[in-house]
């Protein structure tokens, strides 16, 4: 028999798998399973869109494009980011479209990330940047937010993780799992810390036209970050475009030339329709966000009240789709409490320490699919949280 370990990547084996994905296993075994944990919007991509992807098919426009993505795809990008958040990218060499958002975050630490390098990683946050890391051979070094600080990252924390080792903050707001925002003010101070160690920043963007209360700001946007940035944003969760598989990233020219490089061994390039529908997106998409930005806002204050008005304290979210209830009341840990849920109730969330070790006392609830769904599922959960808080004070 092959001895399959003598062959495989140690530093790879030795990474968890994703802790979102163990809950959907078993939902996909179970009947009368409502999830709540996939970040995936429920709304069709719009028609407009669509109808540029199949367009492109019928005429056969079906080749590779230039690696770094079609001229015109990067020239509404750049047209994008200038009008929104007010930063400019030179289509030609400081933009790379990358199939996903997830591929411009593995592209952008496989070109930054050398062995021994230390990488700020903000937490609770997206699963797959620490894993990435740390496949590099980097290290990556937790930066714990709290509910208590609305999420928030600031300045003191950061210098207070910083060695002579650290090269990199990895920056993802607005955040998954939290929906915390950061504003000018809180990102003012952090920059200078920033600037001052000499530190580059990834900053996944992806949910960035997802706020509420006050538009994003771009941290590439203040006084002397662009040049030390790279942006990863995409069409996934704006335009509701995840199957199409379509990101981009924006920085430095030295920074994305060798992203593209790597992306040109891996991928080639991205799906040519994706790009065609992309730019129509871009030209013609803005009514789509603010419709399905304005349903989300009314979902996002239902199951915050809900939740609080089920006895679990919610931070209130003001970006992307996700609520961050706390559910230590119930004396379960994360994951007691959304296996038990899950098989006891049949919902399907996400435990609160995937996303780090931080989350641990919380669970991720997305609230990107239908009202009558977020209402089913509010009440069984309320009803499970009865259950075990009666068990637990007895």
């Amino acid at each position: 028999m092959i001895e399959y370990e003598k062959y495989l990547n140690p530093t790879l084996c030795s990474v968890k798998p994703s802790g979102i994905r163990k809950f959907f296993s078993i939902a996909e075994e179970m009947d009368n399973v409502i999830s709540l944990g996939v970040g995936e919007p429920d709304f069709l991509t719009p028609w407009h869109i669509r109808q540029q992807g199949i367009d492109t098919l019928e005429r056969g426009k079906t080749r590779y494009t230039a690696n770094a993505g079609m001229l015109l795809l990067r020239q509404e990008i750049s047209n994008f980011y200038a009008r929104r958040y007010l930063v400019k990218y030179n289509p030609e060499d400081e933009i790379l479209v990358t199939v996903g958002g997830s591929e411009g975050i593995d592209m952008c630490i496989r070109a930054l990330v050398s062995p021994g390098d230390e990488v700020l990683v903000v937490e609770p946050s997206f699963v797959c940047y620490k894993p990435i890391v740390e496949v590099c051979g980097g290290i990556a070094v937790a930066v714990e937010t709290s509910s208590e600080n609305g999420f928030r990252l600031t300045a003191e924390q950061i210098e207070k993780s910083i060695t002579d080792r650290t090269k990199i903050l990895i920056f993802p707001y607005p955040n998954n799992p939290t929906g915390a925002v950061m504003r000018t003010e809180d990102l003012k101070p952090i920059c200078e810390v920033i600037k001052r160690h000499n530190l580059f920043v990834l900053s996944d963007e992806i949910y960035s036209e997802l706020t509420y209360g006050g538009d994003h700001v771009s941290i590439a946007s203040i006084d002397g970050m662009q040049e030390r940035t790279v942006v990863i944003n995409g069409f996934s969760k704006t335009y509701s475009m995840t199957g199409w598989r379509l990101g981009y990233a924006l920085g430095p020219a030295p920074i994305i030339s060798q992203m593209t490089k790597l992306h040109q061994f891996a991928i080639m390039s991205a799906p040519t329709s994706s790009q065609t529908a992309a730019i129509e997106a871009l030209r013609n998409g803005d009514k789509d966000i603010v419709k399905m930005r304005t349903d989300y806002d009314m979902r996002r204050r239902f199951t915050v009240h809900a939740f609080r008005e089920i006895g679990l304290e919610c931070f209130e979210p003001e970006g992307a789709f996700y609520a961050f209830p706390c559910i230590r009341s119930t004396g379960l840990n994360s994951e007691e409490f959304c296996e038990k849920l899950i098989l006891s109730k049949r919902v399907a969330v996400v435990p609160g320490n995937a996303f780090g070790d931080c989350g641990e006392g919380f669970i991720r609830v997305s609230y990107c699919y239908s009202i009558e769904n977020i209402k089913e599922a509010v009440r069984r959960i309320g009803d499970f949280v009865n259950e075990q808080k009666e068990n637990y004070g007895s």
